[in-house]
């Protein structure tokens, strides 16, 4: 196993104690996660992973002998919820840092604020924004919605697909891939001839389908989280639309296969490897780490399968567990150490950020997977 490697799961049990800060016994980090509620298929396994960290670290003797207390709280999804939680978390609880929000509209209400009280905040959604511009005190541990957008229109161009429907719900994540596919089409000679945008809370999008397939489209590019994924991919078989359908890395999550049932065979997205970890080759960097993320999380949660956005928490902790260990738990210089990491294997990729890179992935952390009989498998041309 690769050094970088060893370093980076030792963080996480235990083994390589980093001294966060906190009181003389106890280390204290806030987490906001939508655990309820429309995006609860984010929160609960985002929660579901912290916490069986959390109980691994502290069975192993705590950081430098302390205790970690994990502070959840769920937001619903409520971005209002959020801003109220980060206060108290920031003000009353005086956490080292916050992970989270599960959702980057949650996120955004509170990059500002983090920012303002100089409390370090490790996201777990997705959207560019998020980090771009950058702030002194915020990262993120998803992919970035531009490589995926790439990753995406390199398979469109790969296959000569150049007339497509861009899809997008109304929500900061949704808004964010809208951005992005309008922005790099071009530079893949790609021309969007159907650009639709549909309510996060839909239950049927046959009027939004009926549409595509009147613009003479060659394939869908969908962007959204919600579970109104799967119902644009029954309406567009529904009403004979045959063409391939491509997902965002939002689509991460076997219930949405099981969702929209023989609708999702054959859409294409990219992702994160943790939902292929057992096919990489024995000598992949994140092989390792991903397995036993993998098999610690369906051991103890089963039937629950284990996701990428549970990943996202995952990597969160491991990204100040790295930073404390670095610098100590002086916020100021974590927040610097952060910044130098470099190499850092998370379940989402290997970490490399800079002063001006607070997401520290590129389009090489993703994979191109695709549903078959019901599983994510590779794609293959």
């Amino acid at each position: 196993m690769k050094i970088k490697t060893i370093i980076a799961m030792a963080a996480l049990t235990g083994l390589a104690a980093p001294a966060f800060a906190t009181d003389a016994g106890t280390v204290k980090i806030g987490a906001l996660f939508s655990v309820t509620g429309p995006a609860s298929f984010l929160g609960a396994p985002e929660k579901r992973t912290a916490e069986m960290l959390v109980e691994q670290i502290n069975a192993r003797g705590g950081i430098h002998g302390k205790r970690i207390i994990l502070i959840v709280k769920d937001t619903g999804g409520s971005p209002e919820k959020a801003i109220s939680m980060a206060k108290q978390l920031i003000e009353e609880e005086q956490v080292f840092a916050i992970i989270g929000p599960s959702t980057s509209g949650e996120t955004m209400k509170i990059k500002g604020l983090c920012e303002e009280s100089k409390t370090l905040l490790v996201s777990c959604a997705a959207a560019e924004d998020i980090v771009k511009p950058v702030a002194r005190y915020v990262f993120k541990t998803p992919q970035t919605d531009a490589d995926a957008t790439r990753r995406i229109f390199e398979v469109l161009k790969a296959r000569k697909l150049t007339r497509i429907a861009a899809l997008s719900s109304n929500t900061g994540f949704g808004a964010a891939g809208k951005k992005q596919l309008e922005t790099l089409a071009p530079d893949y000679g790609v021309a969007i001839v159907a650009n639709e945008t549909y309510d996060k809370n839909a239950t049927d999008l046959t009027d939004v389908a009926t549409k595509v397939k009147a613009a003479g489209v060659q394939a869908v590019v969908n962007w959204s989280i919600e579970p109104a994924q799967s119902i644009v991919a029954k309406n567009l078989r529904q009403i004979g639309l045959a063409i391939p359908l491509f997902q965002s890395h939002g689509f991460g999550n076997l219930s949405y296969v099981t969702a929209a049932g023989r609708a999702a065979e054959g859409i294409i997205f990219p992702c994160g490897r943790l939902l292929v970890a057992d096919v990489l080759p024995a000598e992949h960097a994140q092989k390792a780490l991903l397995m036993k993320y993998k098999t610690d999380y369906e051991s103890r949660y089963k039937p629950d399968a284990v996701s990428t956005f549970g990943g996202h928490a995952y990597d969160a902790i491991l990204i100040l567990a790295k930073a404390v260990e670095t610098a100590g738990a002086d916020r100021d210089k974590a927040r610097d150490a952060i910044e130098r990491i470099q190499g850092l294997v998370g379940t989402a990729g290997i970490f490399n950020f800079s002063a001006t890179d607070h997401c520290g992935l590129t389009k090489d952390a993703f994979e191109m997977l695709t549903v078959k009989n019901g599983r994510f498998v590779l794609y293959a041309d």
